[in-house]
């Protein structure tokens, strides 16, 4: 049985991911700060799941949830980095303690959870994909991970971080068998909670979801380190 840990689960994206890598059969265990909807998402999927309440920032928590995680689900075969915490704001609106969140839930916590999870992927304990690879590591970025957006320095900081932590990997781990990708997701998400005057703009959270289990799929032969998703009637 494959184990996927998404770190950084919420309404959307995160929870359409474990609800499409549970559908493929992989235990999953969730990570974020929102303990009363962790148990609630972990009760409805169909396969084992393990909800960990943690703070991505704090690194005993990271350390701590992947301990969880492998007590009771074993090894990490795949990892996806979804975590962010940045206001739009711009230079002079964004404090220290902002600035600083937005590094810690971002690419540190990619660091940190990776750090926790390739081991498991490197030393043969993990299953990893059926195309035989060690394990797979999955970056959620966005527009602002190649293209720094006005008034928004914290989550452009953030995602660009992440996404140079993201192409160093790949370059470390690929040839020992371990897939890191980076996922631009150019546009917005359509949100759970809401309707949308018009929802052909937004990308939907499902169909992002089954590009991130392709990217687990993938034959070594052809592995993807960048992928760029963006609504159809997005301009270029």
């Amino acid at each position: 049985m494959t184990t996927a840990v998404i770190a950084g689960v919420g309404p959307g994206l995160g929870e359409s991911v474990a609800r499409r890598f549970a559908a493929e059969g992989c235990d999953v265990g969730l990570l974020a700060r929102s303990g009363d909807y962790l148990d609630g998402l972990a009760a409805d999927l169909p396969t084992d799941a393990a909800a960990v309440p943690t703070d991505l920032a704090d690194p005993d928590d990271v350390a701590a949830a992947f301990e969880t995680v492998r007590e009771r689900l074993g090894p990490v075969d795949v990892l996806v980095n979804h975590a962010s915490a940045a206001s739009w704001t711009g230079l002079l609106d964004t404090d220290r303690e902002a600035f600083d969140r937005a590094y810690e839930v971002g690419p540190r916590a990619g660091f940190l959870c990776a750090r926790e999870a390739v081991p498991d992927m490197l030393d043969g304990d993990a299953e990893g994909s059926e195309s035989g690879s060690g394990g797979t590591v999955i970056f959620t970025g966005a527009t602002t991970a190649v293209r720094g957006r006005e008034g928004a320095v914290g989550f452009s900081m953030a995602k660009f971080g992440s996404r140079g932590l993201a192409q160093s990997m790949a370059r470390e781990l690929g040839p020992e068998g371990v897939h890191v990708a980076h996922v631009v997701v150019d546009g917005g998400i359509r949100p759970p909670d809401r309707e949308v005057d018009d929802p052909e703009e937004y990308l939907d959270p499902d169909a992002i979801a089954d590009s991130y289990w392709h990217l687990v799929e993938q034959d070594p032969s052809a592995w993807t380190l960048e992928l760029d998703l963006r609504p159809h009637v997005e301009e270029f």
